[in-house]
């Protein structure tokens, strides 16, 4: 049985000049690779023109950190950044939030819809949710390896004692916690579109996305520490925090979705298990 972890991991991979990888981008890497690669099957099984994912591709790497800077710098920090406005494109100096992430790749999902595939938006987000379900279990990872968003302490025999911050005694680390949680998800989501045909009900598998995104994660911040120091006065007001009361809106909205996608009928498709002709291809000549 463990007692306790002793947790100094090193956020930086490996230095190669001026370049420095760290895990936390590593980990955003490696899901959006892995991610791409399962949009890519997807298309291919229901015979979209491969052209399509670079696109949704794009559209989503400028949705999800713009989106995630954006809501950390309004949500969380604005009476800093209102002050300091050169400070909200640095990035690299940490500040991400995932609800600001979640509303980002909503609307660079719309405009997609809209403007590229021409498809009903349901037909996009019940493909991306699922690779994204694997994303943020990857970033939880990469929070692991950066030593934040841990909880309070606890007695626990998996407490982590984060000694890069001074840490002295076991702290949940809920890090942990979510990502197992992502990973749970994104395994469901698998089955669900590959064995039970569930893209055939619209708006299901993105409605089950964001009851057990959300629904996690409102239970997990129970045990979180604060991530900003305005938070206190909120939950001492309301009893949940910043991120609990962001999260309540998209957990309705999930259980909206899947009461839509039950109470239609199931729609019948061919799946074609090949990539459709460019459709800007059509007349020109060879």
């Amino acid at each position: 049985m463990l007692l306790e972890v002793y947790w100094n991991a090193d956020p930086i991979l490996f230095s190669l000049g001026p370049l420095t990888v760290r895990w936390y981008g590593l980990m955003f890497a490696v899901g959006f690779f892995i991610g791409y690669q399962i949009v890519a099957a997807m298309f291919k099984h229901e015979g979209a023109p491969e052209k399509w994912l670079g696109i949704l591709l794009a559209y989503l790497v400028v949705g999800t950190v713009l989106g995630a800077r954006l809501g950390h710098v309004f949500f969380y920090e604005w009476d800093y950044y209102s002050q300091h406005p050169e400070e909200i494109l640095k990035v690299w100096n940490g500040g991400l939030a995932s609800h600001g992430g979640t509303i980002g790749n909503i609307i660079a999902i719309f405009i997609f819809s809209w403007f590229v595939s021409k498809k009903p938006a349901s037909w996009t987000f019940d493909k991306v949710v699922v690779p994204i379900a694997l994303v943020g279990g990857l970033i939880r990872l990469g929070n692991l390896m950066n030593s934040e968003i841990y909880g309070g302490p606890t007695d626990l025999p998996w407490g982590f004692v984060f000694l890069r911050n001074g840490e002295t005694v076991p702290c949940h680390p809920t890090q942990l916690y979510e990502a197992g949680c992502y990973f749970l998800l994104f395994a469901l989501l698998m089955w669900m579109y590959w064995r039970r045909n569930a893209e055939e009900r619209p708006w299901l598998l993105t409605g089950i996305f964001f009851i057990w995104v959300f629904g996690s994660r409102f239970l997990i911040e129970y045990v979180k520490n604060v991530q900003v120091s305005s938070e206190y006065e909120m939950i001492a007001r309301y009893g949940m925090n910043l991120g609990q009361m962001l999260s309540i809106p998209f957990i309705l909205l999930g259980v909206a979705l899947v009461i839509i996608a039950m109470v239609r009928p199931r729609q019948h498709w061919e799946f074609p298990n090949r990539f459709a002709p460019d459709p800007d291809a059509k007349g020109k000549k060879k």
